[in-house]
């Protein structure tokens, strides 16, 4: 029944941080477009009041007219509508699903003996830990470096580091799917801490400094500005960590960590691209082709680099006997799939079932060589090709 709930508790989280991720991420492009779009107003009075962009919009049969005040209105509206709950519910989900999918059962999805071994509560606090960790390092190099001349390339280089770092540590002390899932809630993490330290709590001041009716301070909307930027760039890598557990390829290779980083350079630049072409349309940049070549090569060299290498036959029977697939599969697989533990509704203890499920067995065991999980319960690659023959032969049984 644990199962069973956890399943549920999975499917409906994963549900909720799904569509308040797409809310949150969409209203970020959409800042972002709007920034790199805006021209200046052709109104005089409201480059009088203030205004320092407009852009002119069609959608869904409507036209749309949002204008900028990159400092403060001439007057502060009776409604003002905030974006941050997309933000801090996207992070509260997410939490929830990691500590259901992968804290929950550490043992399970945290821990990979042949990377690291050590025990469940520690696997627990340092992988909580790489959340507040990170986004101390990351807020640190943000207040420090983001002040001195040429600040935002240097802060850019140290984060840069920072995330490589990461990347690596968490690729030698967790398994290879709860190392990228790690990293990409590391930082998502700095993108919701973003808004709830910087964004949301500066631009209350500028609110409050207007209905006080005092000057506003123009380094909150800078900040703002500074943070909202750093999470765009996030936002790619982030999206890739999120979605590489299903393709084994990526994290169950031997160097991980550099996969990783090389997937997360692709996105940050790829994204570059997509942030700064909307400028070059009105001739404020250089066609940002650069970066998305630099993307588009990224990932052409890991393809080449992570292709399968030929697979070398193993010595097995001429003729394989489901009597002895099923022995394999009970020493190997029944604990997690038999009838008092039926993992994601398969059971493979007996004849009949095992060969109901032999394409998701063949293609878990053999070709992506995901289960058993971790390999944790040590299937030989003898034992995967005995699997592999008796499934291409016709997966009959005695």
């Amino acid at each position: 029944m644990e199962t069973y709930l956890l399943d549920w508790a999975n499917l409906l989280l994963r549900w909720l941080h799904v569509i308040v991720a797409i809310a949150w991420i969409g209203s970020s492009f959409y800042f972002v477009f709007l920034d790199s779009s805006l021209t200046t107003p052709e109104d005089e009075s409201l480059r009088r009041d203030g205004a320092t962009g407009e852009l002119w919009a069609v959608h869904g049969g409507g036209f749309y007219h949002p204008v900028k005040y990159a400092v403060s209105p001439p007057q502060l509206p009776g409604h003002l509508h905030w974006f941050y709950w997309e933000s801090y519910s996207t992070w509260l989900s997410g939490f929830a699903l990691f500590t259901v999918s992968y804290l929950w059962s550490p043992t399970v999805y945290l821990i990979d003996p042949n990377v690291h071994a050590w025990s469940p509560s520690a696997a627990i606090a340092s992988a909580v830990g790489f959340l507040v960790v990170f986004w101390l390092a990351y807020d640190a190099i943000c207040r420090t470096l983001g002040q001195t001349k040429n600040g935002d390339a240097k802060v850019g280089a140290a984060v840069v580091v920072l995330v490589v770092l990461a990347a690596h540590l968490a690729t030698t002390l967790f398994a290879g799917r709860a190392a990228f899932l790690l990293v990409g809630a590391m930082l998502a993490t700095a993108m919701s801490a973003n808004v709830f330290v910087w964004i949301i709590p500066g631009q209350r001041k500028v609110v409050a400094a207007l209905k006080g009716g005092q000057p506003v301070d123009p380094v909150h909307g800078q900040r703002a500005k500074q943070r909202s930027v750093h999470n765009t760039y996030f936002t790619l890598p982030v999206l890739f960590a999120m979605l590489s557990n299903h393709y084994s390829f990526t994290y169950a290779h031997p160097h991980n960590g550099w996969v990783l980083v090389g997937m997360m350079v692709a996105g940050a630049a790829i994204r570059q691209f997509f942030v700064l072409r909307h400028g070059f349309k009105l001739g404020r940049n250089a066609h940002p082709w650069p970066y998305a070549l630099a993307g588009v090569v990224v990932l052409v060299a890991l393809i080449a680099w992570l292709r399968p290498a030929p697979v070398t036959a193993k010595a097995v029977p001429v003729e394989v006997t489901a009597s002895a697939v099923q022995a394999v599969v009970a020493q190997r697989c029944v604990m997690c799939h038999g009838e008092a533990l039926q993992s994601k509704g398969v059971r493979l203890d007996s004849p009949v079932e095992l060969q109901r499920h032999a394409q998701a067995v063949y293609q878990q065991a053999v070709v992506a060589r995901t289960m058993p999980l971790n390999n944790a319960t040590g299937i030989t690659d003898d034992e995967r090709a005995l699997i592999g023959q008796w499934f291409l032969a016709g997966a009959k049984v005695d």
